[in-house]
């Protein structure tokens, strides 16, 4: 885990759950039960990014769940028809009066078939001093004590948890994305990350996007605005765009974009980055960008890639 990622206080959404009805999912086909990781461990290892992992992996992540409602959850996603396969619950030091449910729970759960696996985060002391010293804040079972105290706490809360995991990761020398690669690794299976690409038009007069992670300018080339004829249409237009592709270094321009984009969605997947906004602007935002925005689009999920296009400016006068 990189030093500087706060440790994780957030309380995360507060699930209501009804406990009225009775955790049987005997009437439920056992295909159906979904999958679940339950992830746990000390504060500031890094529990919320594995999380965030599973849920971009396409897992039902809910934070502090109290593990006597976990069986109830599961069962929810059983007769979910299949729209809940994977959930993955973070358990923590938050919720430490419902360990003692846990057991019962896992037991529970055993007795359904239901597969789990227990995902235990841990640091070196050092390296959680650390991390809580660099964001000033207490650790949550300190009290009136010092931090290592409350690392002590709670190390011996979650001895017997630990003992129990499946797959435990020490986060002393990770950064974040270190730590997604090692859950990659073991929840990703054996297809490659999935990568999803925004392509956004825009205009330079409006300002660039401030979500943008690349900014290509196309103003390099001829602008269709002066061109009467085409001036009222836009690049969706077949024939703003067969002008603007015919204009020497458009095509070039496109075919070395791509291959450029390949290296880097490469990388962004080894460093686990999912989402990636690609801004393709020209003076308005109308001719130009909007029909580059959609021949690269069109490349990019002709590769595989899942693929979002915006014109942020084309409505724009």
């Amino acid at each position: 885990m990189n030093e500087h990622e706060e440790p994780q206080h957030q309380s995360g959404d507060d699930t209501q759950v009804s406990t009225g009805a009775p955790h049987d999912t005997s009437g439920v086909p056992e295909a159906a039960i979904p999958e679940l990781v339950i992830i746990s461990g000390m504060s500031g290892a890094g529990r919320s990014t594995a999380a965030k992992c599973l849920e971009d992996l396409g897992w039902f992540v809910v934070d502090n769940l109290p593990p006597a409602l976990i069986p109830t959850m599961v069962e929810l996603g059983a007769r979910s028809q299949g729209n809940v396969a994977r959930i993955a619950v973070v358990v923590d030091v938050r919720g430490r009066r419902f360990f003692d449910n846990l057991r019962e729970s896992l037991a529970d759960l055993e007795s359904k078939h239901v597969t789990r696996r227990i995902v235990f985060l841990e640091s070196s002391d050092e390296a959680l001093v650390r991390r809580f010293e660099s964001v000033r804040r207490p650790h949550p079972l300190q009290g009136d004590g010092r931090i290592v105290d409350g690392i002590d706490a709670e190390r011996e809360l979650l001895r017997e948890l630990r003992g129990d995991a499946d797959l435990v990761i020490d986060t002393s020398s990770l950064n974040v994305h270190e730590l997604r690669a090692k859950m990659d690794a073991q929840f990703a299976g054996e297809e490659e990350p999935e990568l999803r690409a925004t392509v956004m038009s825009f205009g330079f007069k409006y300002g660039l996007p401030v979500d943008a992670d690349l900014v290509a300018d196309m103003r390099f080339l001829p602008n269709p605005h002066w061109v009467p004829e085409l001036r009222p249409f836009t690049g969706l237009n077949e024939e703003v765009s067969a002008y603007v592709f015919n204009q020497p270094g458009a095509k070039e321009f496109l075919d070395r974009y791509a291959e450029l984009l390949r290296l880097i969605a490469a990388g962004y997947r080894r460093e686990g980055k999912r989402y990636v906004t690609i801004a393709i602007g020209c003076t308005g935002g109308k001719h130009r960008s909007v029909a580059t925005s959609e021949k690269l689009a069109a490349r990019l999920a002709a590769e595989g890639v899942e693929t979002v296009v915006v014109h942020r400016d084309m409505g724009r006068e």
